[in-house]
């Protein structure tokens, strides 16, 4: 069975009038609801991320930062980064339910699970938190697979429409962790050039999948499959976590490179396929972006369905 993370906490992150904002994953709920896609998934409960699990990917000061921005009532990071009196419990939340269900998953307990949190992760580095980011959520349950459970290769796809450059910088350097990353490009963070390949030991386990605004679905998704093999096959990652942003949607106003809810549905089925070949179907999905609540509520329903088919 298919596990789903989602706690009402994930409502009380306040950033306003800001495009990610609760009413993403409010209506995200509805439709999970209205198709009991919800009631079919098993429902975990979760502890937040603890400052160990945190230390994991950030620094003590980073950490000590966001909670004291949130414990002084809140106030901006930076232009696009915004917190409230309750933003950091919020961030450890979401922290820790990727943790869980990649310990879950990891120990057979369950394939797969999908974990609709907020705020979201991709951008967040080792000391910054920026674009809308305040702990690297897929980071974090990546370390813990390697760190705490013992795994020696993880691989982490992101179909976000923006670079996960928090990701990238994070394992830039660890041969332990391949990433993968297909964004709109040129576009903020403007970051992940397809020679941004990693360095050191880890030279090669880091992909980037530029796509130019206008490129067909078709092709989208073509280079994206054949970029994941490649890496897979260097890799042979046993867990496969999943940066699951859909503002590449046609109807997202953050970013947008033309899909449809169809084309994310066969991407899933792309990283199930991958994932069945080298890592025992073993798949933990992390929300990232996604900025009209109507559009990532069908995507992600869709998503959703399409792991508990493996599930």
């Amino acid at each position: 069975m298919t596990l789903l993370y989602y706690d009402y906490i994930f409502q009380e992150h306040d950033t306003g009038s800001h495009p990610e904002s609760a009413l993403r994953l409010a209506a995200v709920m509805r439709r999970l609801s209205f198709l009991s896609l919800d009631a079919l998934c098993q429902r975990p409960r979760w502890e937040p991320a603890s400052i160990e699990q945190l230390s994991l990917v950030h620094t003590a000061k980073h950490i000590e930062n966001i909670r004291s921005v949130a414990n002084r009532g809140g106030g901006e990071i930076d232009s696009d980064t915004v917190l409230c009196q309750r933003s950091y419990d919020v961030a450890a939340m979401a922290a820790g339910a990727v943790a869980d269900a990649v310990r879950r998953v990891v120990a057979g307990d369950d394939v797969n699970a999908f974990c609709l949190v907020r705020p979201p992760g991709h951008h967040a580095s080792q000391d910054q938190a920026m674009g809308f980011c305040l702990f690297n959520n897929v980071a974090v349950g990546a370390r813990v697979a390697t760190q705490v459970l013992g795994l020696d290769r993880v691989m982490i796809v992101d179909f976000d429409v923006h670079h996960g450059n928090g990701t990238q910088a994070i394992f830039y350097d660890d041969p332990r962790v391949g990433f993968l990353s297909m964004h709109r490009a040129p576009l903020f963070p403007h970051t992940g050039s397809a020679d941004e390949t990693g360095s050191g030991a880890a030279v090669g386990t880091t992909v980037n999948v530029p796509i130019s605004l206008g490129t067909s679905p078709e092709v989208q998704i073509e280079r994206f499959s054949a970029a994941m093999s490649q890496l897979a096959k260097r890799m042979s990652p046993q867990l496969i976590l999943i940066s699951a942003g859909f503002d590449s949607h046609r109807l997202d106003p953050v970013g947008s490179l033309g899909l449809n809810c169809e084309d994310f549905t066969a991407i899933t089925r792309e990283i199930i396929k991958v994932a069945r070949q080298y890592a025992e179907g073993r798949i933990v999905s992390v929300l990232e972006g996604g900025y009209n609540p109507d559009a990532l509520a069908e995507c992600v329903g869709n998503h959703l369905e399409t792991l508990m088919e493996e599930g």
